[in-house]
């Protein structure tokens, strides 16, 4: 063998015994050394590849893209009627879909699956890891390569300090800037860096806690909607929801006791200019408690603005009016008088719904019939507009449309039905004098008679407002949101942090004066090494200046170089 061949050999030797375990990650083997030892040795192969970062990483992408589905088509546990609603206009398609389970992607057993294997992928990265940079803790910066010449950064210098006292200074400077250094033989290790490993692992420890609170979030959640007016109270349980979602493992009993009454509405909104008709104020004024026995509190709702009561969040999420409506049989007496709370339509909160009464009519034949109104409602309606509907979102000139019906409402069929909306397949409509559509527009104290004694319907001067509220309970928020902000940080500290090691050795040379030598290794190429090893050298310098060459009398201040043959 040349005497290059052996340099280059002792180069390789000494390069990979100064950066060894600068990394916990794990050796690989190579795809194709699958051991042949039967069911155990596939076991352990499979094993070794399922929780390698390169199998963590292709997994965490499979669930990304797996996850994409799921925000591009409908959901059957987000909104039913939206599915329904495709699968009615894609009749090719939507069975496809149902058989590969992308109406519920988040529970389908694939993404289950991709799921569960990175879980299992991560912890056994994980595990191994810990252990080994727990060891690198307890264990020292390995010694001095033979050769720090061959070292990435290096730099040497004479001077007439004795070896022992520059390999103390050399101590003490180190530990003063943070390496964990110590002195073996003629030289000081030390080793700087320790946080990259520490954030890699919260990385990962992070993004296990993501998918744990994600996994807990979705089976534990519940998100309902409430629609009250003001003046209502709601309960936090079950019945008093108007609609109702929640996750596989959700109880009733999970619900956050708690209750509130809406006591007022307010919105206001820009009177004039290009954005008339924006909301300026948009917030529901509630008096709430905890428990059965709660103290009651006051407080405010506001977009974006939620009130939280433990794991509970209360949204303010849409409004809308309520006239208050009286409808009186032919003798005079009231059958109905409540607030109607009708849907809006717009931006300016035009407004429709229905009156359902249940008794209080009947008919020329003497039977009993049930009455229903059509209802159209206009907050600001501007006879010039020429239009019906509203020009103006907030109360200014009410109008309120009435058509009238009787017959029978179907609710006593069993089949549920919306109460904002009127079945006519029962329905007959009320007639004026000419045989037209009986419809009168009402201003607030108007009442329209029906005909034949059949009594009246009265839009009385009091509106009052609703607001929708959607209370949503998350019991996996905190921890994501923890998890979130852990796997940043810990990102962070692995992608800036340097791990990097500093050697320093101080022997006497055959012509009595002591040769300094310093060398420098980074897990990564970086231009900091260079500037932080010649900043570390200026120090040390100072403490032990430099004596005159044999072969110059002037003594060069060192600087540090790339060693000679390095790569850069």
């Amino acid at each position: 063998m040349s005497k290059t061949e052996t340099d280059k050999g002792q180069e390789q030797e000494d390069l990979g015994a100064a950066g060894s375990q600068l990394s916990t990650a794990p050796r690989e083997e190579p795809l194709s050394a699958v051991p042949a030892m039967g069911v155990i040795g596939w076991l352990r192969w499979f094993w070794r590849q399922l929780t390698s970062m390169r199998i963590a990483l292709l997994l965490l992408l499979m669930l990304s893209l797996a996850a994409i589905p799921g925000s591009l088509i409908p959901q059957s546990g987000a909104d039913i009627n939206k599915v329904a609603g495709f699968q009615q206009a894609h009749k090719t398609l939507a069975p496809i879909y149902d058989k590969l389970g992308l109406f519920h992607v988040y529970s389908s057993v694939w993404f289950s699956a991709i799921y569960i294997l990175l879980f299992i992928s991560l912890i056994g990265c994980i595990v191994p890891r810990a252990w080994q940079f727990v060891g690198q803790l307890r264990g020292r910066p390995p010694g001095a390569p033979k050769r720090l010449t061959r070292l990435p950064a290096y730099t040497t210098w004479r001077t007439t300090a004795e070896p022992e006292e520059v390999r103390e200074a050399a101590l003490k400077l180190l530990r003063r800037r943070r390496f964990r250094a110590h002195a073996e033989g003629d030289a000081v290790a030390a080793e700087k860096g320790y946080l990259r490993e520490l954030g890699n692992l919260i990385f990962h420890v992070a993004l296990i806690v993501l998918l744990v609170s994600f996994a807990w979030g979705q089976m534990y959640k519940s998100d309902g909607t409430k629609l009250m007016v003001e003046g209502d109270g709601f309960s936090n349980a079950l019945p008093m929801y108007d609609d109702m979602k929640s996750g596989s493992l959700f109880r009733s009993d999970d619900l956050v006791p708690f209750s509130f009454d809406l006591k007022k509405f307010t919105g206001t909104y820009e009177s004039s200019g290009p954005n008339r008709g924006t909301p300026r104020t948009f917030q529901a004024t509630i008096d709430y408690s905890v428990g059965a026995y709660g103290k009651r509190k006051k407080t405010t709702i506001k977009v974006n603005e939620p009130l939280h009561i433990g794991d509970s969040k209360v949204y303010l999420v849409s409004h809308g009016y309520a006239p208050v409506v009286t409808v009186r049989d032919g003798k005079g007496r009231i059958v109905y008088r409540d607030a109607v709370p009708l849907l809006p339509l717009d931006g300016n909160v035009t407004s429709n719904g229905v009156v359902k009464v249940m008794d209080g009519y009947k008919n020329p034949q003497g039977k009993s019939e049930q009455l229903g109104f059509q209802a159209f409602f206009v907050p600001t309606f501007d006879p010039k507009a020429g239009t019906m509907m509203s020009q103006f979102p907030a109360l200014l000139n009410p109008l309120l449309a009435v058509n009238a019906y009787h017959g029978d409402l179907g609710v006593d069929a069993g089949i549920p039905q919306s109460v904002y909306q009127l079945d006519k397949s029962h329905m007959k409509a009320f007639k004026d004098g000419k045989g037209q559509l009986l419809k009168k527009l009402l201003k607030p104290g108007d009442s329209m008679a029906l005909p034949n004694g059949a009594g009246s319907i009265t839009f009385e001067k009091d509106v009052k407002q609703w607001a929708g509220f959607e209370i949503v309970q998350e019991p996996g928020s905190v921890w994501a949101l923890t998890g979130a902000l852990a796997a940043i940080f810990g990102l962070a500290a692995s992608l800036f942090i340097q791990r990097r090691r500093v050697w320093v050795r101080a022997v006497r040379g055959a012509d009595g004066v002591t040769v300094v030598e310093m060398a420098g290794l980074g897990r990564s190429e970086s231009a900091k090494l260079p500037e932080e090893l010649g900043d570390i050298a200026g120090i040390l310098y100072d403490q032990a200046p430099g004596a005159p060459d044999p072969d110059d009398p002037a003594t060069p201040d060192p600087h540090v170089v790339p060693a000679e043959g390095a790569e850069k």
